[in-house]
């Protein structure tokens, strides 16, 4: 039995410049992101018999592997030449569907490293990024980025750059203790209840890019120029980073929000956030804001929402259990 555990994320700037219509035009896209304390289990068995069983949602029982209706799990298994005999069960921290944290490439990379693992193979955080940004992107031409397959290898606080050339730069942020304790304590995480498909928002983004490409060049500069400001250990324009990408990013395309969400959004403000944003695609999923921290209480009863608490997670996709 094989169990691997891979973070989900929250993006702070950039997220949107890593998709290829804007980086293999206008290169490099860069995002910052960071993953948190909140995650995704895969445990990989052998199974008695020939038969494959996979339990998510929902449970499939099958002869072969082309009968797997789960897109991910059954390309996987075929990328990785696996055809049978095996159990694959997969549990989350948090909802799995449509909450913007990058569930659905965390759940690709967990079980990829989970697989590797089962067959017996070393597979560095690169190559399971690399291995899920071509299953999804390339055999199942889903649209979207390539954030979320590097943030669920890598894990911690990343400046990632994509070029035309498709390669990727992971940089860490490295800052003092005392700088990501002053993150954590004032990010304050909610969820807004709503779930959303991301599919239909990231396609019509694509479409745009040609119409808003100075927008995405400045939600470029927004995560180089943030991200130098954290490696300084400055943290003062946070709040307002976030509000500035937020304005940005809501005007790519239909569905990134509504008049719900901007309520909430000016609720927050005018109880003491600096700025703040929808997690990952938009349209739903949770709120993230920047705020002193005296302010979350007031925050969280303006708005009546769910708090989620987090850390930030250091380690990446890991492998937490091996056993016969």
């Amino acid at each position: 039995m094989i169990i691997s555990r891979t973070p989900l994320r929250i993006t702070f700037v950039g997220g949107g410049t890593d998709i290829r219509e804007f980086y293999s035009r206008d290169s490099p896209g860069a995002v910052l992101s960071a993953s948190i304390n909140k995650y995704i289990y895969i445990t990989v068995n052998k199974k008695f018999d020939n038969q494959i069983r996979v339990s998510y949602s929902t449970t499939e029982i099958v002869d072969t592997v082309e009968k797997i209706k789960h897109p991910s799990i059954r390309e996987a298994l075929k990328f990785l030449d696996i055809d049978g005999g095996i159990e694959i069960v997969s549990i989350s921290d948090i909802p799995s569907l449509g909450t913007g944290m990058g569930s659905s490439s965390t759940f690709l990379v967990g079980l990829l490293h989970a697989l590797h693992a089962y067959k017996g193979e070393y597979v560095s955080s690169e190559e399971m990024a690399q291995e899920a940004v071509k299953i999804e992107r390339e055999i199942l031409h889903e649209p979207g980025g390539k954030q979320d397959q590097y943030m669920a290898a890598y894990g911690g606080i990343q400046l990632m750059q994509f070029y035309q050339d498709e390669t990727v730069s992971v940089k860490p942020l490295v800052t003092t203790e005392e700088i990501r304790e002053a993150l954590e304590n004032n990010l304050l995480l909610l969820y807004t209840g709503i779930q959303r498909s991301s599919t239909d928002i990231h396609r019509k983004q694509s479409n745009g890019v040609n119409v808003k490409i100075e927008d995405y060049r400045r939600m470029r500069q927004i995560a180089l120029q943030l991200f130098d400001d954290l490696s300084r250990g400055k943290t003062e324009r946070m709040g307002t980073m976030l509000h500035e990408n937020w304005m940005l990013k809501k005007q790519l395309s239909d569905g990134i929000s509504n008049d719900s969400i901007d309520e909430l959004y000016n609720r927050a403000l005018k109880n003491g956030a600096t700025g703040g944003k929808l997690i990952g695609a938009g349209g739903g999923g949770f709120l993230l804001f920047y705020a002193p921290h005296e302010a979350h209480a007031n925050i969280v009863k303006a708005l009546d929402l769910r708090k989620q608490d987090f850390k930030f997670d250091y380690q990446g996709s890991r492998i937490i259990f091996v056993g016969e």
